[in-house]
Parts: structure tokens; C-alpha cells; sequence
């Protein structure tokens, strides 16, 4: 628990940005088949240390609680999202985007530090809907 997992990119013009990022740093972005218009993000070989990621539409031109973040956001692993959520909550920080489901994947939230800086916090569930 507490292990960065993902990052994601929010981008206005996601197949633009894809190949940005494919000749920037020689990543690999493909479309997901899943439910969401979402981009896999894979940065070099599983024998390599570093993690994956994701690329997203934004929406709208800033951040705004309770809506999708346009940043370059970290997730982390956790084992109880909603005990986590009250943990940061007690702790002084504040929801960003509160608790949802990512189909067969997990269960996601986004935060935002005693500096605003937002972060990502994932559950894991394949049974999330």
C-alpha cells in the first residue's frame, strides 16, 4: 500500500498528445477497449523500474471540484479508498473528485494536498462498476 501504481496525462487533443509523448520519450499509447475514451500509456519494459500510465481527454479549461483533472497526476495504491479519503480529509486535505468506479479495475478518487497539488487513489476491484 502507498506505492505510486499509474499516472495520468489530461490533454485537450489526446491522439496529439499521444504522439508527443511517442517521439518525445518513445512510449507507447493505444487506445483502451474499455468503457472510457482513455489511452494506455506504457513508458518501456516490465523488467525495467518505472510505472505506466494513462491519457485522457480534459474537460474544460481548468480544474474544477467534483470534475475530471487536466494535469499530470500520480495515482496511489491503496487498500481502503474510503479510509484513506477520511484520513486525508482528517489530515487537513480535501476531496478533488470523490470516490468512482472504474470498470473491471477498481474504485478511484482524487484529492488535493494541504497545497492543492491533487493526487490520485485507487482501490483495486475487478468488480467495480
Amino acid at each position: 500500500m502507498g506505492r505510486v501504481v499509474h499516472f495520468e496525462i489530461h490533454a485537450s487533443d489526446p491522439e496529439r498528445l499521444a504522439g508527443f509523448y511517442r517521439e518525445l520519450f518513445g512510449w507507447t499509447v493505444q487506445k483502451w477497449d474499455g468503457p472510457m475514451d482513455y489511452w494506455m500509456v506504457m513508458t518501456g519494459d516490465d523488467s525495467t523500474p518505472g510505472i505506466h500510465g494513462g491519457l485522457m481527454r480534459r474537460h474544460g479549461d481548468a480544474p474544477a471540484d467534483g470534475q475530471a483533472v487536466n494535469a499530470f497526476v500520480c495515482t496511489v495504491d491503496v487498500d481502503d479508498l474510503d479510509a484513506t479519503i477520511a484520513r486525508a480529509t482528517m489530515l487537513g486535505g480535501s476531496i478533488a473528485l470523490p470516490r468512482q468506479a472504474i470498470p473491471g479495475v477498481g474504485w478511484l478518487a482524487y484529492i488535493k494536498d494541504l497545497d492543492g497539488s491533487l493526487l490520485g487513489l485507487m482501490e483495486s476491484d475487478e468488480s467495480a462498476a
